[in-house]
């Protein structure tokens, strides 16, 4: 079998003979360059499975180069060589295309790490089968999606940082696991965490991880996400909720790839790859000084925007298909049919929700429509307001506000004195309250009756 050949540029000889010894007991084949015009020459005579360039040549920048390859050669991965503490060069390398970066002096434990997941990324483009089976969830056939699914599979071959943007609800989570699935570190962990759902007093503990009796209650040794994600992504949710301490510990430990436990005296390296997602405008936060600028640069290397659902109407038979089908799986009995007038109605809904709104409204319908084939009036959706002026005050009264929560809590008592005698035969009391099983369920869960 070939051995894969890697092509390094360096003007320094003793870099190159370093990169050279390392990568030959790796039992990788190896062709050298001191500047750009013979890195550019051996790029047109044989074919290369990764390239390292250092940033400063005699002849130029590393940069060009990785213009050049994303021109010439945009399956070859390229990771360049910066000076240390020169992250402002290498998030323009990133940019531009590359793969990584490496800082100098080279951390050799590193290097070699770069060089696995950067040969992962060469030969994983070889089958698209793969590849094409797990776009498949990226759903829809509008303009929009197909652009989507093209720029995943493209970021799936970098470790850049990716922000990804858009309205709740619109699948940032879901993006952030294809450029996962898709790349590299798909057989290593995939970790997500909702910034916003972490107690302040615990962020750092559960970003980092603690010893034992490193403060009060922390009666264990414990990882921390960083350490759960290691070889794979970490994907920060609600990113834009993190507090300001939280967010300079976070910025270091994406720049020195090391992370110090609560109570530790070591820093322990770490090679997580950083995706990142918000709902608000993070430029706004910034401009309001409750998110910092540096780390916002260092998350925001490349920008994905998660379209809303109101945006690409024509995906909506394929979307509500999948989510009914998907139903029915948890059901284990087909979930009824949506009829054509309830897709003409859905498609004049604007979906402030998105997805996620569009997934209840079916469930809802779906458990509440009395036969197979779900109708306009299943839907539930509200009327659409008046096109005349507002010449009265429509907000609810307190009286009407006291009503409803009576009604709810009546609706509450009737459900719970049926279950309790049927001993919680959930399908005699549906029986008992003259609805159906569905309905029941859904009733349970909306009222929260455990």
């Amino acid at each position: 079998m070939n051995r894969q050949q890697i092509l390094i540029i360096d003007d320094e000889p003793d870099i190159r003979e370093l990169l050279e010894i390392t990568l030959s007991r790796m039992g990788l084949e190896t062709a050298a360059a001191a500047d750009l015009a013979q890195a550019r020459a051996l790029l047109t005579e044989q074919s290369f499975d990764l390239c390292l360039t250092d940033l400063r040549l005699p002849d130029g920048s590393g940069l060009d180069l990785v213009e050049h390859i994303q021109a010439y050669h945009p399956e070859l991965p390229v990771a360049v060589i910066t000076a240390y503490g020169s992250m402002d060069t290498a998030i323009a390398a990133l940019k531009g295309g590359a793969f990584d970066f490496l800082s100098k002096p080279i951390d050799l434990t590193r290097l070699r790490s770069l060089i696995e997941s950067a040969l992962k990324a060469s030969t994983s483009t070889t089958s698209p089968s793969n590849v094409d089976r797990r776009a498949q969830r990226l759903l829809g056939k509008s303009a929009t999606m197909q652009r989507i699914r093209e720029t995943v599979a493209k970021l799936a071959r970098s470790q850049a940082p990716v922000y990804i943007h858009g309205e709740s609800g619109t699948g940032k989570e879901l993006i952030a696991q294809q450029i996962h699935d898709q790349g590299p570190r798909r057989t290593a962990p995939f970790v997500p965490v909702n910034c916003g759902a972490i107690p302040a007093e615990l962020v750092e503990s559960e970003f980092f991880g603690h010893l034992k009796g490193s403060f009060t209650g922390a009666v264990a040794d414990k990882r921390g996400l960083f350490q759960a994600a290691d070889g794979g992504t970490l994907f920060l949710d609600e990113v834009a909720e993190l507090p300001l301490s939280m967010q300079v510990k976070l910025l270091r430990a994406i720049q020195e790839r090391r992370v110090k436990p609560i109570g530790a005296t070591a820093e322990i390296p770490t090679d997580v790859r950083i995706l990142s997602a918000t709902h608000k405008n993070l430029d706004e936060e910034v401009a309001a000084e409750r998110f910092r600028q540096d780390l916002y640069y260092r998350l925001n290397v490349i920008a994905v925007t998660a379209p809303p659902l109101r945006e690409r109407p024509e995906d909506l038979p394929e979307l509500t298909e999948h989510i009914l089908s998907r139903l029915g799986e948890r059901w284990g009995q087909p979930a009824p049919g949506l009829s054509d007038a309830a897709l003409r109605a859905l498609r004049h809904h604007s979906f402030p929700g998105n997805i996620r709104e569009l997934e209840n409204i079916l469930e809802r319908a779906a458990t509440l429509c009395e036969g197979n084939i779900i109708e306009p009036s299943d839907l539930q959706l509200p009327e659409p307001a008046p096109a005349t002026d507002v010449l009265f005050d429509d907000a609810p009264s307190s009286a009407e506000i006291s009503l409803d929560a009576r009604l709810i809590e009546h609706q509450r008592e009737v459900i719970r004195r049926a279950l309790e005698q049927t001993r919680w035969n959930k399908t005699e009391a549906a029986r008992q309250l003259g609805m159906s099983f569905r309905q029941l369920r859904y009733r349970l869960k909306k009222l929260g009756i455990e």
